[in-house]
């Protein structure tokens, strides 16, 4: 299962120092327009073929996202069934409040 957890709980992880991955789970033009800093890009549609190559750590806490929040519970269900063990989902981007890079 995975862990549904408010941005304001996905900041205090991001500025902590935690090890930490942040994954985007939109488009490639959408990532181009605006993702949070240090974002991977792995479209929702791809985890089941491209997670285990990208992400080998399966023990490795991941912050899931995308635009609304939709996809991002898509791809951490698919993240759990896949067997990662630390998957925190947080919603969209446009309701995310921080900094965000081009």
């Amino acid at each position: 299962m995975y862990q549904q957890i408010t941005q304001d709980e996905a900041k205090k992880i991001l500025d902590s120092g935690e090890d930490f991955i942040i994954l985007d789970v939109r488009e490639q033009d959408e990532f181009d327009e605006g993702h949070i800093p240090g974002a991977i890009l792995l479209p929702y549609t791809e985890i089941e073929s491209k997670a285990e190559t990208l992400l080998p750590d399966k023990n490795k806490q991941i912050l899931v996202y995308c635009r609304s929040g939709r996809r991002s519970k898509i791809a951490a269900e698919s993240l759990v069934k896949l067997g990662y063990t630390d998957i925190k989902e947080f919603g969209g981007i446009i309701d995310w409040k921080y900094e965000v890079e081009k």
